[in-house]
């Protein structure tokens, strides 16, 4: 996520790269973990943590129990502090990968490693991308080290008095019996089956085009399509200097208003092509949007494909 990348370039660290498991469903792969460290520690990377976006972003994944617990396990070997960004956890639209908790997973393995899980309200219902809040928690962290992280907070300005009583709302929500408990879940339930039905819709709408393969969403507000872009199109990119998804964004942003972010803009498997959309455009609004993206997509496949 460039925000993480960004943050380093900041403190003069380095981010070392690994890539997800799109052929299956954007699970983490141990074993490219593995290369991923091995290499940055020969270069002379100093690695101390692993950050996992779980729910993903970009990608729309969510991580199975059992890839979570290799996960941990293998920051236990290794001696990583592991930074669970959970902040997605209330989005998730599928039965086959239900979100489970990197803290959750710790405890049951009795395991020490030293993990700081980080919630939001910003992404799921409460918030919705507008309001700002959020929280971590440490665990197995050492007390002086908490102490330091004490002192940093002290030294802040305090979070916006809105943010504070959202965060609030968030973890201890209106309870049965409560005035509020019926307005609350029926304002949630609603926004969560609307974001539900325009993640279905937009990955179906992706997966019918030509050139286009889309995994559906099981978590976050993202579908991550891949693109396979035709030769010519790659090369007239290539000569121009630019990436060929970064160049097929702004075509699209200049033709229909539609803004998309390259996935080159996240790192991807080399040889591939991507983007990231996000299914926030209001439901009402959500026919012509998709509409907008598929007459510009065939228009500019058919420009770009071989004439017979």
């Amino acid at each position: 996520y460039p925000l993480y990348t960004a943050t380093l370039a900041h403190l003069d660290a380095r981010a070392v790269p690994y890539y997800l498991q799109e052929e299956n469903d954007w699970q983490l792969s141990i074993s490219d973990l593995e290369r991923a460290l091995s290499e940055a520690r020969a270069a002379g990377t100093d690695v101390r943590a692993l950050a996992v976006i779980n729910p993903g972003n970009p990608t729309g994944g969510c991580l199975l129990e059992s890839n979570i617990a290799e996960i941990v396990r293998f920051c236990e070997r290794e001696r990583l502090v592991l930074l669970a960004d959970e902040v997605y956890q209330t989005n998730i639209y599928t039965g086959t990968n239900p979100f489970v908790s990197f803290k959750k997973v710790v405890s049951q393995l009795g395991s020490s490693v030293e993990l700081f899980s980080l919630h939001s309200i910003s992404k799921g219902m409460v918030g919705e991308c507008g309001r700002r809040g959020g929280y971590y928690e440490a665990v197995n962290i050492d007390d002086e080290i908490m102490a330091q992280l004490l002192k940093l907070a002290s030294v802040s300005l305090c979070p916006n008095v809105q943010g504070q009583m959202a965060v609030d709302v968030m973890v201890n929500p209106p309870k049965p019996g409560d005035v509020s408990y019926a307005q609350y879940q029926s304002e949630i339930s609603d926004i969560y089956e609307s974001m539900k039905r325009r993640a279905k819709k937009l990955a179906a709408a992706f997966n019918s085009l030509p050139g286009m393969t889309c995994n559906e969403a099981q978590g976050a507000m993202y579908l991550f399509p891949r693109i396979q872009f035709p030769q010519q199109f790659v090369d007239e990119a290539k000569a121009q200097g630019k990436e060929p998804d970064s160049v097929y964004c702004m075509q699209m942003l200049e033709a229909t208003g539609i803004s998309v972010v390259p996935g080159s803009g996240f790192g991807q498997v080399p040889g591939t092509f991507h983007f990231r959309s996000t299914f926030l455009p209001p439901e009402h609004l959500f026919d012509a949007f998709i509409d907008g993206f598929e007459h510009f997509h065939n228009k500019f496949m058919a420009r770009y494909s071989p004439k017979i």
